[in-house]
């Protein structure tokens, strides 16, 4: 077996050659740094050489694309923080919606909007010989203001009343029917839109018939399931003032608001 000769101490290198590489090598890798590195890495060129090589060029685009995207990402980082914070007052309000209506629908009244003394209302001048039915204790609630017109029809009765909600409130105004009977109702948000919820109870029954969120209008006819009151429960879920007016016609003997 062969091992390689050991080298004679004249063949290795001095104290002095050994420190004259060391140095040497430090040069090099300095110069590296300063002519190479630091203009293509980070457009630092403290010699001009590295835009005379056009790296310069190249570690400005560098730090421009870092730039930008550290901004980027700031920046998506602000909108789903206020995305996320929009989603959870979302949730908030649409359980607070449901549960409400649960109340509604079950037919007692959310503590918040107890409803303030009731207001009588004056009909409107009637257009026949017979004196058309008043309405009873249709008031308004907190700030919201009420009208009522009020007029005698071949198959019933007919009315028309608006009233305003601020920001946040709600109102539930009901028909007495007899079971069976129908009523043509048309109601407008006026442009703006609420969340309702129609339903009856009365006779130990309760029913729901429809319920939306965000909606500027509705018509149709109602027929009550059974002999109670039968209506409808809005809330204005935006940051304005909303006015609904409602409109009537058919076989019920009374309208009136119970919140």
């Amino acid at each position: 077996m062969y091992n390689t000769d050991l080298p004679n101490r004249v063949d290795l290198p001095t104290s002095a050659q050994l420190k004259r590489s060391t140095f040497l090598a430090g040069l090099s890798a300095i110069a590296i740094l300063v002519t190479v590195v630091l203009p293509s890495e980070y457009a630092i060129d403290p010699l001009g050489v590295g835009r005379v090589l056009g790296l310069t060029e190249m570690g400005e685009i560098k730090t421009q694309l870092a730039k930008e995207a550290a901004d980027d990402a700031a920046a998506q980082s602000g909108v789903k923080g206020q995305a996320s914070a929009n989603g959870e007052m979302k949730a908030i309000s649409q359980r607070l919606d449901r549960i409400e209506m649960m109340i509604v629908s079950m037919g007692g009244t959310p503590a918040a909007e107890a409803p303030n003394d009731p207001v009588q209302l004056e009909p409107a001048p009637q257009t026949t010989a017979d004196p058309a039915p008043s309405v009873e204790r249709f008031g308004n609630v907190d700030t919201t203001e009420t009208t009522a017109a009020v007029t005698a029809a071949p198959s019933g009765r007919t009315d028309e009343v608006s009233f305003t909600l601020s920001p946040g409130k709600g109102i539930e105004v009901k028909l007495v029917m007899k079971e069976g009977a129908k009523v043509d109702f048309a109601w407008t948000a006026n442009g703006a839109v609420v969340n309702f919820d129609a339903h009856g109870d009365g006779s130990g029954n309760k029913i729901s018939y429809e319920k939306g969120r965000g909606v500027g209008d509705d018509s149709g006819v109602l027929e009550a399931a059974f002999t109670g009151n039968h209506g409808w429960f809005w809330r204005n879920r935006t940051d304005n003032d909303v006015t609904i007016t409602l409109r009537t016609s058919g076989q019920y003997s009374d309208i009136k608001q119970v919140m």
